[in-house]
């Protein structure tokens, strides 16, 4: 396994060793001791999965807040996203500065997001299948969530906004400069 920083080092990407032959291929996507090898400390408790059907949709930028923080590990299972990171822990140098890697299922990279990121993805092809491994179990009263085209975070999204797939859940997200201080890292 191959772990690479992101711009903001505490979200990586996480490249699982492919053994290929005239059959396919197998990888291992997880192993807990090599995760700890590799200076991770989460411990994963629940698989997500979700099927997205158009391309353009966005689901996000959705996180739960203490003590259901959680981190994520997501990766493509058929089809590709633009995978964002948003930092909104408070006192942070990279506070309201986004990652976004492209996951594909063929290339099989992973995107490790920490508790204190917002996350959300944008499919950029029909019929995206995801999963993500969460620390914490989902809670809806933790649950929140920043508009995924707020202008103050200025994300470069594959689809204008008009084109957007969204749920109602997610037209409804507010602003970065609203949220509360959830995530602080000055005390």
């Amino acid at each position: 396994m191959d772990v690479t920083p992101t711009e903001i080092p505490e979200v990586r990407i996480v490249r699982p060793r492919r053994f290929a032959d005239e059959r396919g291929y197998f990888c291992e996507t997880y192993n807990r001791k090599s995760f700890e090898a590799a200076g991770f400390a989460d411990i994963f408790v629940q698989d997500n999965q979700s099927l997205s059907r158009r391309r353009g949709t966005v689901r996000g930028l959705h996180f739960q807040i203490p003590p259901a923080a959680q981190a994520k590990l997501v990766r493509v299972l058929k089809g590709s996203i633009l995978d964002v990171a948003v930092d909104i822990r408070r006192g942070s140098p990279s506070y309201g500065r986004s990652v976004a890697v492209t996951l594909t299922a063929e290339e099989g990279d992973q995107l490790y997001i920490p508790a204190g990121f917002a996350h959300g993805f944008c499919t950029l092809v029909d019929d995206v299948e995801i999963l993500y491994k969460v620390t914490s179990p989902y809670s809806a009263s933790h649950e929140r969530g920043i508009a995924w085209n707020d202008p103050d975070l200025a994300i470069d999204w594959p689809v204008p906004d008009r084109l957007a797939v969204l749920s109602d859940k997610d037209r409804t997200l507010g602003r970065l400069r609203d949220l509360p201080a959830f995530f602080d890292l000055e005390g």
